[in-house]
């Protein structure tokens, strides 16, 4: 229990916020470019880029691109970056073979940032929906996400990712069962220092949409992933789920999406003291951005203090598309 303020004129609260310094000297939270995780997409070809339409700034980049763009991650001082494919559908298939293919184009994305830019955290996505004819996170048959053929199909997804020098694999599928069955073979790989950021509150909700257009799964999604993704109703939940990672051997946790989840941040923060982690999402991102460019909102002022929300819910990082922006905020 905090001590009772005395009565005014004894506390006046204003009196550390009268000048800008005052402020600095007792501000509780502090964001800095360490704090961010820049999500960026990835697609074949060489010296290109498509800009996705839904998600104003953020653009498909060829391998040769995506390079530049970690090496401007790295001269912000932004410790890690998380790759996600957009995949030719002419290699999507019912059984996903090319999520685990040693030379698709995630792994080999994460081959050439290694090598120009080896410092660099590196953070992969573990889940089927950039492979998968149906759109989903995991096999399908007769309308039915399969939970055990799934993960082991992730199993060996994490491998491959590992072996092509991924830094941290972030399972975002939601399957029962994947943390353990993936730091198992880690393990029996000899990927022992491998972290594992486990999506392990990813609810079912409706702040996704752009970020399906860029990995090119909306159109071929069919139905929708509550029967794997979290109720946006539940709480507890989270916390058990969290609980069963951790359990399983995750390292790192993460609960997404951001804004409209930050009860579920501090809950997870204060229950477990794990590493926590928040991802903005798409529809965050590109609200924010539809806002400001009607003129509604100060787009910067708002992109500062949405991200300084999940620090001040108790995460320790963000994965967020601001983050060069904030980056070259924080150094001014």
């Amino acid at each position: 229990m905090y001590p009772k303020p005395g009565p005014h004129p004894i506390t006046r609260f204003r009196r550390a916020r009268r000048t800008a310094a005052l402020r600095a000297l007792t501000q509780e939270n502090v964001l800095s470019p360490s704090d961010l995780i820049w999500p960026m997409f990835v697609m074949d070809g060489e010296g290109e880029e498509m800009p996705v339409p839904s998600m104003p700034g953020v653009s498909r980049l060829t391998i040769d691109k995506l390079v530049d763009q970690v090496k401007e991650a790295q001269a912000l001082d932004i410790p890690a970056v998380c790759i996600f494919p957009y995949t030719d559908p002419k290699l999507k298939t019912e059984f996903c073979e090319e999520a685990w293919n040693p030379d698709n184009l995630s792994n080999r994305a994460v081959r050439a940032i290694k090598d120009a830019v080896p410092d660099i955290a590196v953070m992969t996505d573990v889940a089927l929906d950039p492979y998968n004819i149906n759109g989903h996170d995991g096999i399908v048959r007769d309308g039915v996400i399969l939970n055990d053929e799934s993960v082991e199909a992730l199993a060996r997804m994490a491998l491959a990712q590992a072996a092509a020098g991924a830094d941290i694999l972030g399972p975002s599928d939601m399957m029962d069962g994947r943390i353990g069955a993936m730091r198992a073979g880690l393990e029996a790989a000899g990927h022992k220092d491998v972290t594992i950021m486990s999506y392990a509150a990813k609810y079912a909700s409706a702040f996704y949409g752009p970020f399906r257009d860029a990995v090119g799964a909306s159109g071929a999604l069919v139905g929708d992933k509550k029967t794997y993704q979290m109720n946006p109703g539940n709480s507890d939940e989270a916390l058990r789920l969290v609980a069963r990672d951790l359990e399983e051997g995750a390292d790192m946790v993460m609960v997404k999406p951001g804004l409209p989840y930050l009860d579920i941040c501090r809950r997870v923060k204060e229950t477990f003291g794990a590493p926590t982690y928040a991802y903005q999402v798409s529809g965050e991102y590109a609200m924010a951005l539809a806002a400001g460019a009607q003129g509604w909102i100060d787009e910067d002022a708002v992109m500062m203090e949405s991200v300084m929300a999940f620090k001040r819910a108790g995460c320790d990082g963000i994965l967020t598309y601001f983050a060069p922006r904030v980056a070259r905020a924080l150094h001014e």
